[in-house]
């Protein structure tokens, strides 16, 4: 189940788990769509029909950009689980942003393995940091795109310096 919005006062909830259709506000959504490729779709729906374009998908934050017969249409998706967060009180936890990567400790940059520009998966090496005689490879706290690195090779560094910072 999902709740989806276009504006704070227009929200639907569509099941797509039901056993015979989809359905929106739990009622049977009776629709005819044709996929015609490339993110395109076109849509008869209460004898209507529609071209429907995929623009923009952003994943994280389930936000949608669609093109309804050539109209910008923003969407806003919640599952089940963003439902319960606002529910706690919670909503914003979900959506924690990474805005930099700092030095853990004092040392000296001994490789750069990233250029601002370059998307980022969790996990991917950034920078190695030498300290006491050890190199320490700092990776990507999340996924995400490098803004700007802040030190050169050969650059000592403070505890807590921002080294890269994200966009």
């Amino acid at each position: 189940m999902f709740q989806i919005s276009t504006a704070p006062n227009q929200v639907w909830e569509v099941d797509y788990r039901a056993t015979d259709a989809i359905t929106l506000n739990g009622q049977p959504l009776a629709w005819d769509v044709v996929d015609l490729g490339e993110g395109r779709f076109h849509v008869l729906y209460e004898g209507r029909s529609y071209n429907a374009e995929v623009v923009e998908i952003d994943h994280a934050t389930k936000n949608i950009v669609l093109k309804l017969n050539g109209q910008r249409v923003a969407l806003a998706a919640k599952d089940r689980f963003d439902l319960l967060l606002e529910r706690l009180g919670m909503s914003n936890a979900a959506a924690t942003k990474v805005n930099e990567l700092k030095a853990p400790m004092p040392g000296l940059i001994v490789d750069i393995r990233v250029t601002p520009g370059q998307t980022v998966q969790k996990g991917d090496p950034l920078l190695v940091l030498e300290a006491m005689k050890m190199e320490n490879i700092l990776k990507a706290p999340a996924d995400g795109t490098v803004g700007s690195v802040k030190v050169t090779l050969r650059d000592n560094v403070q505890k807590g310096q921002v080294l890269v910072q994200f966009a």
